[in-house]
């Protein structure tokens, strides 16, 4: 990466500055090496404020794949492709199935609690984890950043005419959702909606194609209006200057369950999920002597499995607790592409 965070002595985020600057910085001792979940930085030790200039966050949401990019009037600083949860509805429908599976047996079961939700504001949980993705990566790169405006391509879902009732129902969460992940959004910084003709008024503009391949790594695939957008706010380019992408993809996180749904050989159902292994945060990245950077997963007789950073692949199922050094707490693992220069610890 051409450009590193910068952070103050206090954890506020100012401007960034050459990587070549930076190592300057660190090699006098005036600041130390710092890395946030696939994102190297540094942290100043002799400055508390800084002057900033405004860094837009251009936000192009998506049904399978999203956009994220940090730009300012003389350079774009990053670019993220996040894969988007997806997994929610599926399981919540299988929750209900095994919950009314258990009710027709003739088991002892509690009394049904009376409703809490009922007359409160509630988000469908599908609806409610999509956005709730998003903010928790626009908090991550406030992190990072001096981020002054966020720039975020509006999602239309037209109701429709008639006995239609399934279609305008579920127009009325995506509706429900997006303005609560605005109103969430503006706690950070200003947020400013743009409609997709808009977006794409503005590619045929300055002469950008974008992909038909949506699930494409390619920058043209989706970064490509999150650049658009965040150009739009802050200018300085009519082309992109870096088309270096970081993947995100969120991990899928099993509640401890009481059985497995489906027992094995002789009637025996085992337990199964929760999010801790054998003391520590399933999702926590860690540094294994054998398999290098890597993340915990699940854990059996006292030893943890480890999983890639890059696909998610599972590398062992019987590390020692011990012999990993913990790095950070996370819920989504990262990859790059081999011209982005993003380091991991």
């Amino acid at each position: 990466m051409q450009y590193v965070p910068v952070v103050s002595s206090t954890g506020e985020p100012l401007m960034p500055c050459h990587a070549a600057r930076a190592r300057e910085l660190v090699r006098k001792g005036r600041a130390v090496k710092r890395f946030n979940r696939g994102i190297f930085y540094i942290q100043l030790l002799d400055r508390q404020t800084g002057d900033t200039q405004p860094i837009a966050v251009g936000i192009d949401p998506g049904s399978k794949k999203e956009a994220f990019t940090v730009k300012s009037a003389q350079h774009t600083y990053l670019n993220i492709q996040a894969d988007a949860v997806t997994w929610v509805k599926d399981h919540v429908e299988t929750r209900r199935v095994m919950r009314r599976s258990r009710r027709s047996r003739k088991t002892p079961y509690r009394k049904m609690r009376v409703n809490r939700n009922q007359g409160q504001f509630r988000l469908p949980p599908s609806t409610k984890a999509r956005w709730q993705w998003k903010l928790r990566i626009a908090r991550w790169l406030a992190k990072l950043y001096p981020i002054t405006c966020f720039v975020v391509e509006d999602i239309q879902a037209p109701t429709r005419k008639g006995k239609h009732g399934k279609w305008n129902q579920s127009f009325s969460p995506l509706q429900v959702g997006k303005d609560w992940f605005y109103d969430e959004l503006a706690q950070i910084a200003p947020v400013d909606t743009v409609q997709g003709y808009d977006t794409k008024a503005q590619r045929d503009r300055l002469g950008l194609k974008k992909s038909s391949a949506k699930l494409s790594d390619k920058f043209e695939a989706h970064c490509v209006d999150s650049w658009v957008l965040a150009n739009w706010v802050v200018g300085g380019h009519t082309a992109p200057d870096n088309k270096a992408v970081l993947f995100v993809t969120p991990l899928r996180f099993h509640r401890r369950q009481l059985h497995r749904l489906q027992s094995e050989k002789g009637g025996i159902r085992k337990p199964y999920g929760g999010t801790m292994s054998s003391g520590s945060k399933r999702g926590t990245w860690v540094k294994h002597p054998k398999h290098g950077v890597c993340y915990v997963g699940g854990t059996s007789n006292g030893r943890i499995s480890l999983h890639s950073l890059e696909s998610g692949k599972r590398l062992c199922q019987n590390a020692k607790p011990e012999d990993c050094e913990f790095l950070t707490l996370s819920s989504f693992r990262v990859r790059k592409e081999k011209a982005a220069l993003l380091h991991c610890h």
